[in-house]
């Protein structure tokens, strides 16, 4: 039988086969370099995209902190003139509340009583003075009772100055009131 050789063409085969294997491997991993690139390229837009939103909306954050700022300023400022302005209406509506006091007073002080002292705190009234008997004192008390502008009459103290005197040192206390006619006309104006 004759002898023929084979070995050489299996082994260009054989190479030939390593070659194109080796050169797709090269080119599978080139592409896959180049997509890995591009995913990783298109990954850092999307960061810096975001990146870059981020900042805008901390920039705006800083901006509406700001104005929150602001505009907690101003209801601070409008409560302050709000108070302002209700302490001003409330003065008006109380100065003549002054005149009717001290006109009220001598009329509903009886005789034989005398005042040493006066004090208002707010609608608290505070009387010290004299008086000739207990019973002015109590004269006194109804006087205020029956009042348009005084009401609710507690005595604090009454004590006599001496053994052999006659006259009572006393503390006594009420409330400034108003009249109803002129309660309705204040709640009016103020409708």
């Amino acid at each position: 039988m004759a002898r023929i050789n084979l070995l050489p063409w299996r082994e260009e085969l054989r190479q030939q086969k390593k070659k194109n294997f080796l050169t797709a491997t090269g080119v599978f991993a080139v592409l896959t370099l180049i997509a890995f690139g591009f995913i990783h390229v298109y990954i850092q837009g999307l960061q810096e995209y975001h990146t870059a939103r981020n900042k805008i909306l901390e920039d705006e954050i800083v901006i509406l902190d700001k104005k929150l700022g602001e505009i907690k300023n101003i209801e601070e400022t409008k409560n302050k003139l709000l108070a302002k302005i209700d302490l001003i209406q409330k003065l008006q509506e109380s100065r003549p509340e002054v005149v009717h006091l001290i006109d009220e007073i001598p009329k509903n002080t009886p005789d034989g009583v005398f005042l040493t002292k006066f004090t208002q705190t707010g609608q608290e009234l505070a009387f010290e003075g004299k008086s000739q008997s207990n019973a002015r004192v109590s004269a006194f008390m109804r006087s205020i009772d029956t009042s348009s502008w005084l009401n609710s009459p507690v005595l604090e103290e009454i004590k006599a100055e001496g053994v052999q005197s006659t006259q009572s040192n006393f503390t006594l206390k009420a409330t400034l009131g108003k009249p109803a006619v002129e309660a309705t006309k204040v709640d009016a104006t103020n409708k």
